[in-house]
């Protein structure tokens, strides 16, 4: 038997939902919300959609869809209590803006090649922020991820021409950072070099169509489903796995990778 909602089952019933939660008779966490307080959870809701997609858990991305939508109605009604601007400029801003932004569909424009799309594409978004973004690495937003950002300032470059020519000259930068990390002799020296080496890192990635962010996240699952299985093996033995000789820990490594590979 389904259970009937008091709202409709729409984006419109979301933004009900949180006007209710957010009312003289609603929820108190609720009240007392800003932008402010908010952003960190929206960010963390971005994060796990990701990773629900990246998993190809589809019971959780459709949870995690559901909980940003909750996020956005709240920036929305946030903003609508403020009269900062209201939903329906939400709407019609976002519909011009993509219009806008696609004049091979929209308009009479071609394009002969996904290279030409994203190209016009940049054209077009130069022209509209014009005003605020007088320079190329003007809008890059500073609380990016670290590898994320870095591949975004590295596209940039690469628009203005200013990119490696090819992946062999990259890689001969990377063991070039790597000694200059090696000689550096104070804390302060060996951290830049290790942001000049992950910097470099980063546009081999991107050379190779890589995205550095999503790769990274891929090695830290995979290292972490590989220690909890060391974990298990260690309690199956009747042991403790920090007790373990760090041969023992090698050796259970190596058993995992090799598990791993079997059909």
């Amino acid at each position: 038997m389904t259970t009937s909602l008091p709202f409709p089952d729409s984006f419109d019933g979301i933004l009900q939902l949180v006007t209710q939660l957010r009312s003289k008779d609603g929820c108190p966490w609720d009240q007392e919300q800003t932008l402010q307080t908010l952003s960190p959870l929206l960010l963390e809701e971005c994060y796990e959609l990701v990773e629900a997609t990246e998993n190809e858990q589809d019971s959780e991305r459709l949870e995690e869809i559901g909980d940003l939508l909750l996020h956005i109605a709240f920036q929305i009604l946030l903003s609508e209590e403020s009269g900062t601007f209201f939903r329906s400029d939400v709407f019609e801003s976002t519909l011009k803006k993509y219009i806008r932004r696609h004049p091979h569909v929209f308009s009479d424009q071609t394009v002969d090649s996904i290279e030409e799309l994203k190209d016009n594409w940049e054209k077009i978004k130069r022209e509209e922020k014009k005003e605020s973004r007088r320079y190329e690495m003007d809008g890059i937003p500073s609380n990016l991820p670290g590898l994320s950002c870095a591949l975004k300032i590295q596209q940039k470059a690469a628009r203005c021409g200013f990119d490696w020519d090819d992946s062999d000259e990259i890689r001969l930068k990377i063991f070039e950072e790597l000694s200059e990390f090696e000689a550096a002799n104070h804390f302060d020296q060996q951290q830049e070099e290790v942001g000049d080496l992950l910097f470099t890192v980063a546009n081999m990635a991107r050379h190779n169509g890589i995205d550095p962010e999503q790769a990274l996240r891929n090695a830290n699952r995979k290292f972490i489903s590989r220690f909890t299985n060391m974990e298990k093996l260690s309690e199956q033995a009747g042991q403790n796995f920090s007790d373990l000789a760090l041969k023992k820990q090698d050796d259970l490594w190596q058993q995992v990778k090799l598990e791993e590979r079997q059909p």
